[in-house]
């Protein structure tokens, strides 16, 4: 190779090297070298120029370098300034545990000797009392006229109480406790509650009560019945039903001249006050319609300020007396567990609660059961002295225990003298029923007790199905209805031998004994002890409606 083609080949090579690409890390270092010049100087500039270049891509790298370290940064001050919350985990089925209870000095308990009574049974309505006089308008200022049931029977409740009131007594859930066993309901029992269903429809009068010497306490036993079936005033049997009983009942309660809440149509002792608030107060929890909790706070206000000062009730909530009625008090403890399991906010309701079982323990409860009232030898009351202890939260204690003993061989009948000898079997066998499926079918159940329920549902439900009355109209006709569906349904009802002989409420004692299946979990349940604390953490919001729609 020649001179001339030597130097032309090193100026070609010259030239193609000002094409080759430098790298990206080799240019930023020949940047860096550049700004170590001066100012003046070729390299500065064409550092200068390099570093507008290189600009974008640098960029690209800084910015998501920066990013996650502010996000380091704010994660940290975060985790720093976490605070420990305590989680107390209550035991589901503890009881509290009561305190000592000191008796008034006034009233001092009867000598511990067996005093028999002629009847320990409910009077309401016995052809011998006077129904209290309806108030006149002019002389008695009367509460505010409240809106139909019916203004707010449509509210959508945003809390569900799980098996208590009102989801427990769906068409599913009562298919499935109605399928039969000896533990459970089956077709022939639904068949015989349906009939009643049928025959209250047809006998309500147009006012929406139920006649009788206290069309009060009918009515609110009626209302218990549709509740317990889970029938509310937007079912399509009985809807209307219920709406016109509610009205009447919410529209029965006023206030005297003395500001004291009463309800119109009630018997001589007032139980019809006790079993319109317990009506009032599953009504609200199923349907959340405010009318009905405006006329049960108050009705239950009442029922808690006439609680004597021993914590049992007598005739006419007369605070004074200390007879410590256990029939009376048995409907004022089940309105107070309804008021409760519904949300309602009452002064006092618990401190009342307290003082009943103070009361059941240590005045009512003598020698293995409860007597009528205070220092009486047990009878046909235990059941209700029983169920009261069980829905309020002390299943276990030894009073319960004793009782269920005492009961263990009872059965469902009509005959007036069987039940440790007393004369209103159908009101003992209502209580009975709950109690023996309150225990029997209660988590760790004990043998005997499960053994006593199956022995209990096996007898009702061969003497229900079979003893109701087919109805009939004057002319020998069926007495019937028609169902949604537009086809003629048979009406029925029981008639009992009891020394109060009132159809409507034997037959919404025999209906509310076919129910029990569904109408309330055994209180001991898991899922029955979450409701009450669901209901408990409610009670803490005092603003507004409680958004509960419940079964106890």
């Amino acid at each position: 190779m020649t001179k001339e083609e030597e130097l032309l080949d090193e100026n070609l090579r010259a030239e193609l090297a000002k094409y080759d690409e430098i790298g990206f890390f080799r240019r930023l270092m020949n940047m860096f070298k550049g700004f170590g010049q001066p100012r003046t100087s070729r390299e500065y500039k064409e550092a200068l120029i390099e570093l507008q270049r290189l600009s974008a891509p640098l960029l690209a790298i800084l910015i998501p370098v920066l990013f996650v370290g502010v996000l380091f940064v704010v994660t940290a001050i975060q985790a720093s300034n976490k605070q420990e919350i305590k989680v107390e985990i209550v035991q589901a089925e503890q009881e509290e545990k009561l305190e000592e209870f000191e008796e008034p000095p006034e009233t001092e308990p009867p000598p511990d000797t067996e005093v028999e009574v002629q009847m320990d049974t409910p009077t309401v309505g016995t052809p011998t009392e006077v129904a209290e006089a309806t108030p006149q308008p002019s002389n008695e200022p009367q509460s505010p006229k409240v809106n139909n049931v019916d203004a707010m029977m449509n509210i959508q409740s945003p809390v569900v109480m799980k098996s208590v009131m009102g989801s427990s007594r769906s068409t599913g859930v009562r298919g499935t406790y109605t399928r039969g066993g000896a533990a459970y309901g089956d077709a022939a029992t639904e068949a015989a509650v349906l009939k009643a269903l049928r025959w209250l429809k047809k006998t309500q009068a147009a006012n929406g009560s139920w006649g009788g010497p206290s069309a009060t306490a009918m009515t609110g036993f009626a209302i218990l019945t549709y509740l317990a079936h889970g029938e509310t005033p937007s079912s399509k049997e009985f809807g209307e039903t219920v709406r016109k009983a509610l009205d009447y009942l919410i529209g029965a309660c006023y206030q005297d001249k003395n500001g004291v809440t009463r309800f119109k149509g009630v018997d001589g002792n007032e139980y019809a006050h006790l079993i319109a608030t317990y009506a009032l107060c599953e009504a609200y929890g199923m349907t959340k319609n405010p009318n009905a909790r405006e006329v049960a706070e108050k009705a239950l206000a009442r029922i808690i300020q006439g609680q004597s000062p021993t914590g049992g009730w007598d005739y006419k909530i007369n605070k004074a007396s200390s007879r410590d009625d256990l029939s009376f008090a048995g409907w004022a403890i089940q309105a107070l567990k309804a008021g409760k399991m519904g949300g309602m906010h009452v002064d006092g309701m618990e401190e009342a609660i307290k003082k009943a079982i103070r009361c059941l323990k240590t005045r009512n409860f003598k020698k293995g059961g409860f007597g009528y009232c205070a220092g009486n030898a047990p009878g046909g009351l235990t059941a209700t002295g029983c169920l009261a202890m069980q829905l309020l939260g002390y299943a276990k204690e030894p009073e319960v225990k004793a009782s269920l003993e005492f009961m263990a061989n009872w059965k469902p009948t009509f005959d007036k003298k069987h039940m440790a000898g007393g004369a209103n079997s159908q009101y003992y066998s209502y209580y009975a029923a709950q109690c023996k499926y309150q225990a029997g079918m209660s988590k760790g159940a004990t043998p005997a007790n499960q053994t006593a329920w199956k022995d209990w549902n096996l007898a009702m439900k061969a003497l229900y199905p079979k003893t109701i009355i087919d109805d009939k109209n004057a002319d020998g006709t069926p007495m019937t209805v028609l169902d949604p569906s537009g086809k003629e349904r048979q009406c029925g009802h029981w008639k009992s031998n009891d020394t109060y002989n009132a159809p409507v409420m034997a037959t919404c004692f025999c209906a509310l004994q076919l129910m029990v299946y569904y109408r309330y979990l055994p209180t001991t349940s898991l899922k029955a002890t979450e409701v009450e604390a669901d209901v408990e953490a409610l009670s803490k919001d005092k603003g507004g409606e409680v958004g509960v729609s419940i079964d106890i």
